[in-house]
């Protein structure tokens, strides 16, 4: 989980910069206002574009965790239930000998009668 977080703070951090260092550059470059706009707008589209894609790999990658953590809760639920059936059926074995030496008379109760 901690690579995670690392990753994700270094996406933030790389966006950031990304951001910062392009409108430093448009404050700083020698063009005209009619031109900075249109580099301004032809900046937004391309990084409305980079976010779009981002988001569609995280979705992706979300469903497909989502998908393991599902297939993984499955077997455990099949383990755990096919455990539980051993151990009711060795309880039920073990109550049925208990049963068994309560009912049968001991060889001394016998020879007493």
């Amino acid at each position: 989980m901690s690579d995670r977080d690392e990753f994700g703070a270094f996406l933030v951090g790389f966006i950031v910069g990304g951001l910062t260092g392009a409108v430093v550059a448009l404050l700083f470059a020698p063009q005209s206002g009619e031109e900075t706009r249109a580099l301004i707008k032809d900046k937004s589209i391309e990084l409305r574009d980079r976010a779009q894609h981002s988001a569609e790999e995280a979705l992706a990658r979300a469903e497909e965790l989502a998908a393991d953590a599902r297939t993984r809760a499955d077997e455990l639920t099949k383990a755990a239930r096919t455990r539980a059936e051993e151990l009711a059926t060795e309880v039920k074995e073990r109550g049925k000998s208990a049963m068994d030496a309560v009912r049968k008379p001991k060889k001394s109760d016998e020879a007493a009668a």
